[in-house]
């Protein structure tokens, strides 16, 4: 079967849903990024400025024992996001990290190594109950995309723990290319609002109807929406990244994480240069079987198309090189287990 075409702008792969390109090889996103430009900018498209976050933050500084829970995967944008709210905000901050049971001691260990260089409290969350829902997902053949799933777990774990510890702003290490303005804050770090997320959205919606059923998932909720509006409803909490106020670029702040926390770019991990999980080498398995591409292709053709990224950067950073023998040493843990592929 041979490759689907790509973007000649971004890296987004033709599939004739979501994505299609026209004669001159350019997908329907960028065509459309190309006339929301033309059209002018719209009070929406303003830039977020460092003098924003500040004042934003300033609301919540002394209100509590600490001012912010940072969201911390031990990857480099979260990992910065934490050194940032310490040591450039001067913030009192609880650093927190949730693990599945699919979290690689290298980003526990970077997370370590911040929070001791930085003398910040740490709280390491390791619950595995999200295995029998991740297992009833891949067992089922459904098209929800597994990260989705855990976006929704995870935020609605986040609210609880500020809650807990009364902490009026929780902190995350999301990008721009995962989000950029006000109205989604509170969103997974997919930003999954875009046309190009509906039929993985509806299809995450399908597979946790199914569960309705279980007494163990009766009450997770159908969609992101669902878990921020059931948190807020418990616990008023204000979601930031600094990274959307920030000109930074992702070279300087890894530079000066890895010169003052010991930061370490794990072995293995998708895409290139990141820090995610093992379920996430499961998630792009499965999103580019059931859709030809990821939320990652969608991420990485924003921040094209924004010239903070280059198109040949991107691709080689979505180069696929693992397979089934990977794929079932994940998931081993859930009884699953991933066909060969043909030769």
């Amino acid at each position: 079967m041979n490759d689907p075409r790509i973007c000649a702008k971004c890296v987004l792969p033709e599939n004739g849903v979501e994505i299609t390109l026209d004669a001159a090889g350019v997908c329907n996103l960028c065509r459309e990024h190309e006339k929301a430009r033309e059209a002018g900018p719209t009070a929406a498209d303003a830039p977020l400025l460092e003098t924003d976050f500040i004042k934003t933050i300033n609301q919540y500084r002394g209100k509590g024992e600490f001012d912010c829970l940072v969201m911390c995967s031990g990857g480099k944008d979260s990992t910065a996001a934490l050194y940032y709210m310490k040591k450039r905000y001067k913030l009192n901050a609880l650093a927190f990290t949730f693990d599945h049971g699919f979290e690689t001691e290298e980003a526990i260990a970077n997370v370590r190594r911040a929070v001791a260089v930085l003398d910040i409290p740490f709280l390491l969350y390791r619950d595995t109950s999200m295995h029998g829902l991740f297992s009833e997902l891949l067992q089922s053949g459904s098209s929800a995309v597994v990260c989705h799933v855990c976006a929704i777990w995870y935020m609605g774990l986040t609210f609880r723990m500020a809650q807990r510890f009364q902490v009026p702003l929780i902190i995350a290490g999301w990008t721009k290319g995962q989000m950029t303005t006000q109205p989604v804050l509170t969103k997974c770090a997919c930003g999954a609002e875009g046309p190009e997320y509906k039929r993985m959205g509806q299809a995450t919606r399908d597979f946790l109807a199914t569960l309705r059923a279980d007494p163990r998932y009766k009450d997770f909720p159908a969609s992101m929406e669902e878990a921020v509006a059931k948190a807020q409803k418990s616990y008023k909490c204000r979601v930031l990244s600094p990274h959307w106020f920030l000109p930074q670029e992702t070279e300087t702040y890894v530079e000066l994480i890895t010169r003052e926390l010991g930061w370490a770019a794990p072995p293995l991990s998708y895409p290139g240069k990141s820090t995610n999980c093992l379920l996430n080498f499961i998630s792009v398995h499965n999103s580019m079987k059931h859709y030809g591409f990821t939320h990652y292709h969608v991420e990485m053709s924003k921040l094209i198309r924004e010239n903070l990224l280059t198109r040949d950067e991107a691709l080689a950073l979505l180069r696929i090189d693992f397979g089934p023998e990977l794929l079932n040493r994940i998931a081993e843990p859930l009884g699953v287990k991933f066909p060969a592929e043909p030769r």
